[in-house]
């Protein structure tokens, strides 16, 4: 009997989401019972970095010579009008929070099976100013960290960093002008928790990154605290 409810459970689900199908974050197809967020097809496909291990990676090299980082790295590779580009649109502007915590997910079980990310033991998403995260209603990098966590055990201690200044976009800047834009726009707060540390700095995407140096910037200077960084995508 219980067998029979089972399957009969999976039916209504599959039927329910034929009349009002959910759709899937990277292509806008219909997902399946099973799927969650992203369609099998988009998991496959997703243009996967496959360079973490490497300490002179496309987003470490950012840092040589500016910010002493750990370790540095992303799970996808982010290009202009592909499939990185529409499911992270979706997470900031169409409040699909679900894709978020997926790729936190996903993010947190590449980590898990790389040395160099070893010993990080607590997690800071990149902060919003509290007013932009009012207006949106939540913060996707702290979406990611928190999906993150699902996969590696770390404490978060996003209290810790807060984003003091309201700065313009960063889009179409740029590394200087990003770097002006941000130099002093975060502090930090209760650095005695901070000491000691080894933090994994969250972002959402990585370009210049200019934000995550003036973060990482910050949190440094509380003795004793290490910083890594691990964002969604680089472009």
């Amino acid at each position: 009997m219980r067998k029979a409810a089972t399957v009969a459970g999976l039916w209504a689900a599959d039927l329910w989401s034929l009349l009002a199908p959910r759709r899937c974050s990277g292509c806008d197809t219909a997902l399946l019972s099973h799927e969650e967020s992203l369609c099998d097809g988009c998991l496959e496909e997703l243009p996967l970095t496959r360079f973490n291990d490497d300490p002179f990676n496309a987003v470490e090299r950012l840092f040589h010579g500016k910010v002493p980082l750990t370790a540095a790295g992303a799970l996808m590779r982010f290009s202009a009008h592909g499939m990185v580009q529409r499911i992270l649109h979706r997470i900031k502007y169409a409040h699909d929070l679900e894709a978020a915590v997926v790729l936190g997910r996903l993010m947190g079980q590449e980590l898990r099976d790389r040395p160099r990310f070893a010993g990080i033991d607590s997690v800071i998403a990149v902060p919003l100013h509290p007013r932009k995260e009012r207006k949106r209603g939540y913060n996707q990098s702290r979406l990611l960290a928190d999906g993150l966590r699902e996969v590696l055990p770390l404490e978060p201690l996003h209290r810790c960093l807060q984003r003091v200044e309201r700065t313009s976009t960063q889009t179409r800047k740029g590394r200087l002008a990003r770097w002006s834009n941000v130099k002093e726009a975060f502090v930090v707060q209760d650095e005695a928790v901070l000491r000691g540390r080894h933090v994994l700095l969250v972002d959402d995407v990585v370009t210049t990154g200019a934000t995550a140096e003036a973060c990482a910037t910050v949190l440094l200077a509380t003795p004793g605290t290490r910083v890594s960084l691990f964002a969604a995508a680089c472009a």
